[in-house]
């Protein structure tokens, strides 16, 4: 049996970073299951489509994803712009999109590509709705001006300009949207364990997971 971790937590919280870590560490299979979306979120942005106005293009985007994905169109350098990372979170928020791409995430979790032992997930909803049944679960928060404090520094290191003020704005905005949809809402598992990363660098954020791993 597969094992499975998941690492919930809002943008920003250094989940995404924590997650790669480990899965290089224990030599496991890593999913950034945002990143799917994200996919889809720059199909409809190159269409210039809104997801609320053209729920249908966006549900066929997604349908036809879930039957041609490779691990290759993760590498795609534009997955990272904070425009697609926003209506990431738009699309995210379509029951019918993540119906789409559900079995998809479940079935590359349970199916490592590389054939490894484990898979390690990084996203909002692993621990609740993808992998309920998980090995191991964590949830990684961190306040929001520290989260808003990491993602403008990062924006800056690679010289994109961005304004503080703004980045918190937005992400309160995306955290509001996360929270509050219907489908599948960001919270920690019953059984996750919650890990704050504050006052955590990197390697303390490892070291911790590590000591609390079945």
């Amino acid at each position: 049996m597969t094992k499975i971790i998941t690492i919930d937590g809002p943008a920003a919280s250094g989940k995404g970073t924590l997650a790669r870590a480990l899965a290089e560490h224990l030599g496991y299979f890593y999913l950034d299951t945002g990143a799917i979306y994200r996919l889809v979120a720059l199909s409809l942005l190159d269409r210039e489509i809104s997801p609320e106005d053209d729920e249908d293009t966006a549900v066929m985007v997604a349908d036809t994803l879930a039957t041609s994905f490779t691990t290759d169109m993760m590498n795609n350098s534009k997955l990272r712009s904070d425009s697609v990372g926003q209506m990431a979170s738009r699309v995210a928020a379509l029951p019918k999109v993540r119906d789409a791409l559900q079995n998809l995430q479940r079935t590359l979790a349970n199916n490592p590509p590389n054939g490894g032992a484990g898979s390690v997930l990084d996203g909002r909803d692993c621990g609740t709705v993808i992998c309920p049944d998980a090995t191991n679960k964590f949830f990684i928060t961190a306040n929001t001006e520290v989260r808003a404090r990491r993602r403008y520094e990062e924006l800056m290191s690679r010289g994109i300009e961005a304004d503080y003020r703004q980045v918190l704005a937005e992400m309160d905005q995306r955290d509001k949207r996360d929270r509050e949809r219907e489908a599948s809402p960001l919270k920690p598992a019953s059984d996750a364990i919650v890990i704050d990363t504050s006052d955590l660098d990197a390697a303390q954020a490892l070291h911790t997971v590590l000591e609390n791993l079945n």
